[in-house]
């Protein structure tokens, strides 16, 4: 049995509360650092649309991976690996501890799972997506790793090329980096879910979006996009802002953009749901309407990952 870590992975839909649950737990027990596990919050400017935590929060509790890239700039999964690994490594040479507060499934399972992860190969990429026909690629892959090609759709070209960008960039079969995301291996990490009724998550995120407006979202976006860099295209796909450039573009209406992007929301607040929830090493803690009800259930999951602290 893998001992706990003593850090404890706190998950949930976006506009499920997982940050201000995550910060009354701060605020009750001492010695604990938030780490972010947003791929958005990441990227330095992108505050309101992100919702990434503010000033108070952030000098009263230490945060990290907030702010830390240029917008202009792309951060790979692995890069993100590879640096909240070294942020975790600091927080336990402090003797403190981590709430890992998590929305990007893939990021989330990058750290808790240590996966090996391959690497990019641009001029690669950009050769395989000139064939327009996907079945050629499929059987190129078939070819070259079958046990790769035998796990996917032949129809579904994103996979399939990337499958095949690794095969030839890296020069070694894509299924020969780790078990990948099928694999649920025992972890150190303490994982909890934060779980709302869908009808309240989706009028969360109706909520947030108009909070976001009267903030200022739009002279944010503008602003961003208007930069000599611009937004790179990572994070030009961050939801809300992908559809106010839309709408700064001239191509809708601001009303259309809002709605759009409500839309889009929550229909990858069903696909996040969807990917936590095939994982069985999450706990999870229902709450009607309002996510601090469980906050006494998240303080005992918490006290319980000492790992013998």
């Amino acid at each position: 049995m893998t001992t706990p870590n003593g850090h404890l992975v706190l998950v949930g839909t976006t506009a499920s509360g997982k940050s201000a649950l995550a910060m009354q737990l701060a605020r009750l027990r001492s010695g604990i650092e938030l780490v972010s596990m947003d791929s958005m919050q990441l990227y330095r400017g992108m505050d309101i649309g992100t919702a990434t935590p503010g000033e108070a929060d952030r000098s009263e509790v230490p945060h990290h991976l907030v702010d830390v890239v240029d917008p202009a700039e792309e951060f790979s999964v692995s890069a993100f690996q590879e640096t909240c690994t070294e942020v975790l490594s600091g927080i336990s040479g402090r003797g403190a501890r981590a709430v890992l507060v998590g929305g990007t499934g893939l990021h989330v399972r990058a750290v808790v799972d240590d996966l090996e992860i391959p690497g990019r190969f641009d001029d690669v990429r950009e050769t395989l997506e000139a064939e327009p026909d996907v079945s050629v690629l499929y059987a190129k892959l078939k070819e070259l790793d079958p046990p790769a090609a035998d796990r996917m759709e032949p129809t579904n070209r994103r996979r399939v090329v990337r499958a095949l960008e690794v095969c030839l960039g890296a020069g070694r079969p894509f299924s020969s980096f780790g078990p990948g995301l099928d694999s649920y291996p025992p972890t150190p990490f303490t994982q909890v879910g934060i779980r709302l009724p869908r009808s309240v998550v989706d009028q969360r995120i109706a909520d947030r979006y108009e909070a976001q407006l009267s903030a200022g979202f739009v002279d944010e976006v503008a602003t961003l996009s208007g930069r000599p860099g611009g937004l790179s295209r990572t994070a030009r796909q961050a939801l809300g802002y992908r559809q106010v450039i839309e709408h700064l573009e001239g191509r809708c209406s601001l009303e259309q953009a809002i709605e759009d992007a409500v839309v889009a929301t929550r229909r990858f607040a069903r696909r996040q749901e969807r990917w936590f929830r095939r994982d069985q090493r999450i706990t999870w803690l229902d709450a009607d309407e309002d996510p601090l009800d469980v906050l006494d259930q998240l303080v005992e999951r918490f006290d319980g990952c000492t790992g013998g602290r």
